[in-house]
C-alpha cells in the first residue's frame, strides 16, 4: 500500500510536466520546427511498455550503460540501478513523464489554440512580456482543461499499472516495487486467491473512485470546474 502510494503520488507531482511543455511549445513561432518537436515527442508514446523497460535496462547497465558511462566520465562511479529500491520510484515515474510527456500534451496544445488572439495582442500592446502573457492570459484560459484533467490524475493515485512495474522488478528492488496491481497478480494469478484477490480489486477502485469524488467536490467548490 505504502509503495502504491509513493509511487502514485510521485506521478501525480509531474503532472505540470506536459503543461510547461505545452506552453513552451506555444511560444514557439516557427512552425517547422514546433511541427518537428512535437512529433519526436509524440513518438515514445508509441512504445510498447516492452520496448520502454528494455530501453531502461540497457540505459542503466552498470557496466555498458549509457548513464553509467556519463557519470564515470564526469568522475562518478558507476551504480547499478536497476537493483538499487531507492532508485526505483525516479526511474519509473520519469520514465512514464518521457513516454507521455508529447501525447500528454495535445490536449492543452488544443486548449490553447483556443486563446483568443485579441487578448494576447491587447495584452502586448499594454507592455506585457511573454512570461506576463502566459500567465494572465494562456493559463487562466486553459485552466478548466487542467482542472478536469488533474481530477482524473487524482482519481488514479492508487491505479499503477502492473506491466512496467512486473518487466522493472527484481529480488533486489522488490521492496520498493511491491504494488498493490502486483500484488493481485501474485495472489491471484500464481496463488489461486481469485477471491481474495477481487476484494483487493474491489477496495483498490473504491478508494480510487472516493479520491476522484473528494477531487471533483474541492474543484467544483473552489473554481466551478468538475466532471460532474
Amino acid at each position: 500500500m505504502m509503495n502504491t502510494l509513493r509511487i502514485g503520488l510521485y506521478g501525480l507531482a509531474t503532472f505540470p510536466c506536459s503543461i510547461i511543455f505545452a506552453l513552451m511549445l506555444n511560444e514557439v513561432r516557427s512552425k517547422a520546427f514546433k511541427k518537428s518537436v512535437q512529433m519526436i515527442s509524440y513518438i515514445p508514446h508509441f512504445l510498447s511498455t516492452v520496448v520502454v523497460c528494455s530501453m531502461l535496462t540497457l540505459f542503466f547497465n552498470q557496466k555498458t550503460g549509457v548513464v553509467n558511462t556519463i557519470i564515470e566520465f564526469l568522475g562518478g562511479t558507476r551504480t547499478d540501478f536497476m537493483t538499487k529500491a531507492t532508485y526505483f520510484e525516479d526511474i519509473y515515474v520519469w520514465s512514464g513523464v518521457w513516454q507521455g510527456l508529447g501525447f500528454g500534451s495535445i490536449i492543452y496544445m488544443a486548449a490553447l489554440a483556443s486563446v483568443p488572439l485579441e487578448q494576447i495582442e491587447a495584452a502586448r500592446i499594454d507592455g506585457a512580456t511573454r512570461m506576463q502573457i502566459i500567465w494572465h492570459v494562456n493559463i487562466p484560459y486553459i485552466l478548466p482543461t487542467v482542472i478536469i484533467m488533474l481530477i482524473f490524475a487524482c482519481g488514479g493515485i492508487l491505479g499503477v499499472g502492473y506491466e512496467k512495474i512486473l518487466l522493472l522488478q527484481n529480488d533486489l528492488n522488490l521492496s520498493r516495487s511491491q504494488v498493490i496491481s502486483t500484488y493481485v497478480y501474485e495472489i491471484g494469478i500464481r496463488g489461486g486467491q481469485f477471491s481474495y484477490s477481487s476484494a483487493i480489486g474491489l477496495f483498490n477502485t473504491i478508494i480510487n473512485v472516493t479520491i476522484l469524488a473528494i477531487v471533483n467536490w474541492i474543484a467544483k467548490k473552489v473554481g466551478e470546474t468538475s466532471i460532474w
